[in-house]
């Protein structure tokens, strides 16, 4: 199959990515796609839009070509900030496909399946969309002034493409709210190297204390707060708050200011921590540091974090009714709590360290799930499946 995926911004390079333009990896989990549908025997080309004057015209890495298109300036843009230069971009799409179509194109992100649905036009090449996050989601509505004509475009972009590959099943609920009829829906999640994220390996440096580690917040709405005032009820455990800026940097953020002056306040700022921006090689090491991730927010999420801790054998606390569901089994793997209730948090989470051996177990079975469930080989039969029924 001749497979075609359309990004804005694309990691070729899954050994240095770029963190400060992709700091959710998304662009490096676009690239990782394509190398997994590579190996399954498929002929894949990623066409991004050209961020950079370093950029080459094109490029090969893992089996991929890699097609960058003049549209705009040679630099980063948020998906907003693209928006002006989508007509540019599928004429250079169209210009592409002309003499030589794909059997299946897949965008990624709600401006690029714009700019597909426009290169394909009046042609018979089914159009597959990925959004990795949507504006109808309270976070985006919250942050974001222009989340009405996001919105709008979002909607347009799910009812018009072939099909739509959610990555979780509270996103099917949204993408049904769109008005995408569920039969077009498939959830095919996020995938995770397996080889990297594994149980077996170093594990980061740590004191005696019991270890909850989560992620910066990247936006409002992400429960930090919550696991703050639960570290109030858990004496002697540490909360490490991995990633954000760098290291210098930290004291001018304003959110993680917020979150330090809640610690002070709390009385628990002796055991909370701010790592600053973590190095994508340090991130496995972390994650087999840990006791518990905690991801509780209900209208965030850490992204593939939570799977690849899982992945490493440690046990997730995430919020039910959130994106993490799918992945966290309560009782199994982990646990799940209702968002913003400090109270209920503690407790469960004492009930866990209060259980070396259940923790153990609970260990064994996230990393088990993880490998099973969300390994890149997996994910790529599944997303060629969505490819074969769209077609």
């Amino acid at each position: 199959m001749r497979i075609a995926l359309v990004t804005g911004h694309v990691t070729p390079d899954a050994t240095h990515p770029d963190q400060s333009a992709d700091p959710r990896g998304q662009a490096l989990r676009v690239a990782s796609l394509a190398g997994t549908l590579s190996e399954l025997g498929h002929q894949v080309t990623v066409y991004a839009r050209k961020d950079s004057p370093a950029r080459p015209r094109s490029e090969s890495a893992g089996g991929v070509r890699f097609e960058y298109l003049t549209a705009g300036p040679a630099a980063p843009l948020t998906q907003e900030q693209l928006l002006p230069q989508l007509g540019k971009f599928s004429d250079e799409l169209a210009k592409r496909w002309r003499d030589s179509p794909p059997d299946v194109v897949h965008a990624h992100f709600w401006t690029s399946g714009l700019a597909a649905l426009a290169a394909t036009r009046g042609t018979r090449i089914p159009v597959v969309q990925t959004f990795h996050s949507l504006a109808g989601m309270p976070r985006h509505a919250l942050a974001n002034g222009d989340a009405a004509v996001r919105i709008k475009m979002e909607r347009l972009v799910a009812k018009t493409v072939r099909a739509v590959l959610a990555g979780s099943s509270s996103e099917v609920s949204e993408l049904a709210s769109l008005g995408v009829p569920r039969a077009a829906i498939s959830v095919v999640p996020f995938g995770v190297d397996t080889d990297k994220f594994d149980p077996e390996g170093p594990a980061a440096r740590r004191t005696k204390r019991p270890r909850l580690l989560a992620a910066a917040p990247t936006s409002p709405g992400h429960g930090l707060d919550t696991v703050i005032r639960a570290l109030a009820g858990l004496p002697g455990a540490e909360l490490l708050v991995a990633g954000g800026p760098p290291r210098a940097e930290i004291a001018a953020d304003p959110v993680l200011c917020e979150l330090a002056r809640l610690a002070e306040r709390t009385g628990v700022s002796d055991r909370v921590m701010f790592t600053g921006k973590v190095a994508a090689a340090r991130v496995p090491a972390l994650l087999r540091s840990a006791d518990l991730f905690v991801q509780v927010a209900g209208t965030d999420s850490a992204g593939i974090l939570p799977v690849e801790a899982m992945a490493c054998g440690t046990p997730v606390v995430a919020a039910a009714d959130s994106a993490d569901q799918d992945a966290v089994v309560d009782g199994a793997t982990g646990a799940l709590v209702r968002p913003g209730d400090a109270t209920a948090l503690a407790r469960r989470i004492r009930q866990l360290l209060a259980s070396p051996m259940l923790l153990e177990g609970f260990g064994i079975a996230a990393a088990d799930r993880a490998r099973s469930r969300y390994s890149w080989a997996r994910v790529g039969q599944q997303t060629v499946a969505a490819y074969e029924r769209a077609s």
